[in-house]
């Protein structure tokens, strides 16, 4: 989609890249907060001890440590991707709207992360909705962010740069998934105990 969703594949299609992103960043926001809203009510159900939920935080934040420093463990996925029809079929900023919402959600396409289900265990472990809306809103919204680094990309040739530049990155952006992994881990600990 990165590679879809450009300054120079809109102008294609006669489409702004400026609205489709706008339309895909509130559509992941939006598709986020409700997974949250939906995981946190789940959460405040639960009879289970805030400990219990603390390990499952913690054991989903050690599978993806591991799965981002390379020793990639087994997790659930499937092979649905979105449409890409619709780049030809709608308006720009319906499909920004509705790639943007099941990225959010996450579960719907693709999962290439653990750190997508520790982001659920987190939403759950609030225990409400509103603050599973705020975890959902946070990790749908940095999910859509990946998508502003093709801003620049009004050429061929620019096109792979980003690309090239992305692929440079990605150890980076493993190692940091992987820190704030641990980051979660500790707190969700912290607030078990407590």
């Amino acid at each position: 989609m990165l590679s879809s969703i450009t300054p120079l594949g809109e102008r294609g299609r006669a489409s702004r890249w400026s609205v489709t992103v706008a339309f895909h960043l509130l559509g992941s926001a939006a598709g986020g907060t409700l997974l949250g809203t939906l995981l946190g009510g789940l959460g405040s159900l639960l009879p289970v001890p805030a400990a219990a939920v603390a390990l499952v935080v913690v054991l989903l934040a050690a599978v993806t440590v591991a799965a981002e420093a390379g020793r990639s463990p087994w997790f659930p996925s499937w092979h649905r991707q979105v449409d890409e029809d619709w780049l030809h079929r709608y308006r720009g900023w319906v499909y920004g709207l509705g790639y943007g919402a099941q990225l959010g959600v996450g579960v719907v396409t693709i999962v290439t992360s653990p750190v997508l289900y520790l982001a659920m265990a987190l939403m759950t472990a609030t225990g409400g909705p509103g603050p599973g809306a705020v975890v959902g809103f946070a990790f749908g919204l940095v999910r859509a962010l990946p998508l502003l680094a093709a801003r620049s990309v009004t050429t061929p040739d620019r096109l792979a740069a980003v690309h090239r530049r992305l692929e440079r990155l990605a150890p980076v952006g493993r190692r940091v998934t992987g820190s704030w992994s641990v980051v979660v881990a500790v707190a969700a600990l912290a607030g078990g105990v407590l």
